[in-house]
């Protein structure tokens, strides 16, 4: 009589990592396939968009000559300076009271010319990936939650899948055929070291985006990590609201803000002010360095009226816990390190969304197997 085997860990991990994979396999790999999409939307719209030509010339209106001009649409809210001499200013305008955020315009800084917004035969494509990797194409209300608590099985199947990973014994010979995908051997072993191998490679990336994802899934969740970090996830931080100190001082015209901002933040790279709106506001200065390890920092300034420096906020000198907070979107997406961390999210988004399939075919050829060993029992039991 053989001995009925024993029910390890192990077993249990494996089936828990089976099960949970097969319920959200479907909803796993549509969030993970439009993941991958979206990770070089930017620069693949760009490719296909409307080349908008800017030839540099010798004199360069002012920006207080292009802010009188594109005045005349409405109220500007922002003004956005790039470093090269052939980009477009892009200029936030509040057209009508109904405009809350406002409109962009683009304008050539040596013409004045509002040049059309670039426009790209992919943007209804790449809205619809975005719509199904928030929401699965549902109301928002409905879809976010199935995608959150997907995203969390994701986060266990991750786990339990590192675990199955690891072998009995641990030794090198035996760790060394989870680390290659055997594509001499046949077809069954090679499905299941795309999923075996890969899912290893692939698994902090993936984890690293599970846990920045699900900010945008759960409210306990962001509040949660806002504990944890000890400053809050997409809120405002930078602190109490700044008001203009000036009384009836000196009022310096935006170009003179735009070059006090230019000595207090001295280096080359793009810079978004924002107005002052009414008498008591300041203007805000948001400066990305090109130079700097990330192209997503950007570091702030606010100036008076007068050009005073009534805040000065660079993103060396804030607390890690705040870096993080302020980063967990360009976390999230791979624009952290710019290119190259775009194109590992890319092969890591690309892997996640072949681990359902990879996986089920696993368990379909198990199931299969199991299925005959039954059917070949019976038949020897009836003869």
């Amino acid at each position: 009589m053989k001995k009925k085997k024993s029910y390890t860990f192990r077993k249990f991990m494996t089936d828990v990592h089976l099960w949970l994979g097969l319920g959200s396999g479907i909803i796993i790999f549509l969030v993970c396939f439009s993941g991958t999409m979206l990770v070089f939307e930017e620069e693949i719209k760009s490719i296909f968009a409307e080349e908008l030509k800017i030839s540099a010339q010798s004199d360069k209106l002012s920006i207080e000559e292009l802010q009188e001009q594109m005045s005349k649409e409405g109220t500007i809210s922002s003004i956005a300076i790039p470093s090269a001499e052939t980009e477009p200013y892009v200029f936030r305008i509040k057209t009508s009271p109904k405009d809350r955020r406002g409109s962009s315009f683009m304008v050539d800084p040596y013409s004045a010319k509002v040049l059309k917004p670039q426009k790209s035969s992919l943007d209804g494509f790449f809205g619809s990936m975005f719509r199904l990797h928030r929401w699965l194409l549902l109301d928002s209300k409905i879809g976010r939650p199935i995608v959150g608590v997907a995203t969390i099985i994701f986060f266990f199947l991750s786990i339990t899948g590192i675990i199955i990973w690891f072998p009995k014994k641990w030794k090198w010979m035996a760790f060394k055929p989870g680390l290659k995908i055997k594509f001499s051997a046949k077809w069954k072993r090679i499905n299941h070291d795309l999923h075996n191998t890969l899912g290893f490679y692939s698994c902090i990336v993936l984890v690293v985006m599970i846990l920045t994802g699900l900010c945008w899934s759960f409210g306990w969740y962001r509040d949660a990590g806002s504990m944890v970090l000890g400053t809050k996830i997409f809120g405002e931080r930078g602190g109490a609201k700044i008001n203009s100190k000036s009384e009836n001082l000196q009022v310096l015209k935006i170009g003179e803000i735009y070059d006090i901002s230019n000595r207090e933040l001295n280096y080359s790279g793009k810079t978004n002010i924002t107005l002052p709106q009414d008498q008591k506001g300041v203007y805000q200065i948001r400066k990305y360095n090109e130079a700097n390890w990330s192209p997503v920092t950007s570091d702030n300034l606010v100036l008076d009226s007068d050009g005073s420096v009534l805040k000065k906020e660079l993103f060396k000198d804030k607390p890690l816990n705040v870096q993080i907070a302020t980063l967990i979107k360009p976390i999230h997406t791979g624009a952290i390190f710019g290119k190259l961390s775009k194109i590992v999210y890319f092969l890591a988004c690309l892997i996640a969304t072949s681990l359902p399939v990879t996986g089920t075919i696993i368990w379909w050829n198990k199931f299969k197997k199991k299925k005959g060993k039954k059917k070949k029992k019976k038949k020897i039991a009836v003869r």
